[in-house]
């Protein structure tokens, strides 16, 4: 096989619609891929294009083509001329039932003293439909995103809400138990009850305070180990009540309350730091 056959056969091997100009953008050679291509879409007549200048086609193309005739068009020019090595463009080309999409990269032709250029024309349409199925998911996903973002913040809106309306809940119940019932219960123990009866009243004492003492979990989360009547007293400072208050409450005298204050704040390790026992109760709620 000679050396102008191989070449034949090589060009006709291409997928892609190649072409050679001359120096006035004229085709003379084109390959299989070019002519098939003319063949499918209706150019019986001269499928080669051989003869026919390209860069009057392009630029006949008009407005309506588009700008890619155009700059097709100039892009040819400038690697004939030698100003570009290469010139390349993605364009549409649709069919009436299909849609297209094609690559075009100009070459200067390597032959000695030789203007010519090679075009070479590459279905992209897969690549493209590749990209464009991408950037859909990616938007979608985007979309998606963007509501599971909203979802988040009326979440936490919600959830914001729902702590605040326990935390209101725990408050009157607390209020509520220590202002209406406790004094109640005070009175009962000072009423002097059977042993018996006593020791029930205190039962139920010590059962509410239990119930309206919030941080106690978090006191015994904190390794501390106070007594009933610490975890009363402390309750009750977190209330903001006085030690005269606490002793009238407890039925104790303030002296013992003070007592059972510096116990609680040596068990909470807060001896000898000055810091407001009160305010260090209401951070662990």
């Amino acid at each position: 096989m000679g050396n102008e056959k191989i070449y034949k056969v090589a060009l006709d091997s291409l997928s892609a619609h190649v072409a050679i100009l001359d120096q006035d953008g004229v085709i003379i050679e084109s390959n299989r891929a070019w002519r098939d291509f003319a063949l499918e879409n209706g150019l019986t007549e001269n499928p080669g294009s051989i003869g026919v200048n390209y860069l009057k086609v392009c630029e006949q193309a008009g407005p309506e083509a588009g700008a890619e005739p155009a700059a097709v068009a100039q892009g040819i020019r400038r690697v004939i001329s030698g100003e570009l090595t290469e010139f390349f463009i993605d364009y549409p080309c649709h069919a009436p039932r299909q849609q297209r999409w094609y690559a075009l990269r100009v070459v200067r032709f390597r032959e000695p003293g030789s203007r010519k250029v090679i075009l070479a024309h590459e279905n992209i349409t897969p690549l493209v439909l590749v990209q464009r199925s991408l950037a859909q998911k990616e938007s979608e996903l985007r979309d998606k995103g963007d509501r599971l973002e909203e979802s988040n913040i009326a979440l936490k809106v919600l959830l914001r809400h729902r702590e605040d309306d326990r935390r209101q809940l725990e408050e009157n119940m607390v209020a509520n138990v220590r202002e209406l019932i406790l004094p109640y219960v005070d009175r009962l123990l000072g009423a002097g009850l059977k042993a018996r009866e006593q020791a029930v009243v205190e039962i139920i004492r010590d059962r509410l305070q239990e119930i309206i003492s919030p941080f106690l979990n978090r006191l015994t989360s904190l390794n501390t180990l106070l007594t009933p009547q610490e975890i009363r007293v402390a309750t009750l400072v977190r209330e903001g009540r006085s030690s005269k208050d606490i002793a009238e409450i407890l039925m104790v005298s303030v002296s013992a309350v003070d007592f059972h204050r510096k116990r609680i704040r040596k068990k909470l390790n807060m001896a000898g730091r000055g810091a407001n026992l009160r305010s260090y109760l209401l951070s662990l709620h």
